[in-house]
């Protein structure tokens, strides 16, 4: 039985993005998998790395838990917007709090290289835009994208990473937002 993690980076419940979760979520469990969810903006943290990497900052239970969890998963499922070209503030510092050093990779003594400690975990990452998906490449060299999938995940060893990109959003009509949430309902239920 496949195990999924669905990362919700949108601060705002009532947002298409917790719609799309939902779809994920609804097709996972249609093909048998076992899910469970991490909603940032629900987690009790401080979103800033406030010392770096000079000095560890100890986690809150609900980044304890929601690093259980990711651990635990085979898959994530990371759906967020894009704002000025990159992730919502709470999604950055999720991040950057929990992806550290000795965790999610590990540097080697005098080396430029660093272990990858995520490897065997797949991601799939969902992205809403009020812009079309070549226009935010062509134009802006899809920065979210390149942070997430290539600067994150796998930099930690996660791979293959899939990429999902939905929109335009804001000129959408509840015909277009219904084939989008069955397109990620479809999404979840191909999970193997």
């Amino acid at each position: 039985m496949k195990k999924i993690v669905i990362i919700n980076g949108h601060p705002n419940p009532e947002s298409f993005n917790f719609a799309l979760a939902e779809a994920y979520k609804k097709g996972a469990l249609q093909k048998g998998a076992e899910v469970k969810e991490i909603i940032i903006s629900q987690l009790n943290f401080n979103p800033d790395l406030s010392f770096g990497y000079r000095k560890r900052m100890e986690w809150e239970p609900d980044l304890q838990q929601a690093w259980e969890t990711i651990q635990w998963a085979d898959h994530q499922v990371w759906i967020h917007p894009v704002w000025w070209g990159g992730l919502p503030a709470v999604m950055k510092g999720f991040i950057d709090r929990l992806f550290l050093p000795g965790y999610a990779f590990k540097y080697r003594p005098d080396s430029l290289f660093w272990d990858k400690l995520l490897k065997g975990k797949t991601a799939h990452i969902i992205t809403t835009m009020d812009q079309p998906g070549w226009y935010y490449r062509l134009m802006f060299a899809r920065p979210s994208i390149n942070q997430l999938k290539k600067a994150t995940l796998q930099f930690c060893g996660v791979s293959p990473v899939r990429v999902t990109k939905i929109g335009i959003i804001k000129t959408s009509d509840e015909t277009k937002r219904l084939k989008w949430l069955e397109k990620t309902r479809k999404l979840g239920n191909k999970v193997q």
